[in-house]
């Protein structure tokens, strides 16, 4: 597990709270042996974290406050930051989940990212769990700027293409490849039927969303 530590940037004291972390449900018997409640805690930790951080870097409302804060908790945030460290090569799965892509599945790898944090904050404190999480944030200058969009992609795509009322978006599938139960599909969104961003995922939902993430990076939005 060396090599997974190095890449988190953190050595645990204590092994066991990293081995509960990356534990599934599926793989053990009873929830209690699982990360569930690891995952209780370290959402807990998480929104403390992001909270001191944001009020101390922003000066805003509260209301606009919530709404970044939202946006860096949630499930999709959470997923992006459990790939960019490769959690999910090191997650302990069941049978069952392994083979229909649990490993890759968005709850999954994002309830565990909450279970590592809590894991952290076990064995070395909250300093430790903050050294951990903050590196994950977007630069103040951007969540300044308004243009941070995490998560819900096609939405907020659909929502920047609104503001020219004659511009359309639309998507198609324009691959797929992969056994019947690991099917990698790969997607095109088009303005006005031309491609401007492309994007694969397990789903034609996820592809669709990887596209649409895509095409607002290069339109200039921060995406995460």
């Amino acid at each position: 597990m060396n090599s997974f530590e190095r890449r988190i940037g953190y050595t645990f004291q204590k092994h066991e709270y990293l081995d509960r972390a990356l534990t599934h449900s599926s793989f053990v018997n009873g929830k209690q042996n699982s990360n569930e409640r690891l995952e209780f805690l370290g959402d807990s930790v998480l929104s403390v974290v992001v909270s001191k951080y944001l009020f101390e870097m922003l000066d805003m409302p509260e209301g606009r406050l919530t709404k970044i804060r939202a946006k860096l908790v949630c499930e999709d945030t959470l997923y992006g930051f459990a790939k960019r460290i490769g959690l999910g090569e090191q997650i302990k799965l069941g049978k069952g989940e392994e083979s229909t892509g649990g490993r890759d599945r968005k709850s999954i790898l994002a309830d565990a990212f909450e279970a590592l944090i809590a894991a952290i904050y076990l064995d070395g404190g909250l300093e430790s769990a903050r050294d951990f999480i903050l590196p994950f944030m977007p630069p103040v200058e951007t969540l300044k700027s308004g243009k941070l969009i995490i998560g819900d992609y096609k939405t907020s795509l659909q929502e920047v293409i609104q503001q020219n009322p004659e511009e359309h978006i639309s998507y198609e599938i324009c691959n797929e490849k992969g056994e019947a139960h690991r099917k990698i599909f790969t997607a095109n969104v088009l303005l006005n039927g031309q491609t401007i961003g492309t994007g694969s995922g397990s789903s034609k939902k996820e592809a669709e969303q990887a596209a649409a993430k895509e095409a607002l990076s290069l339109m200039g939005y921060e995406t995460n």
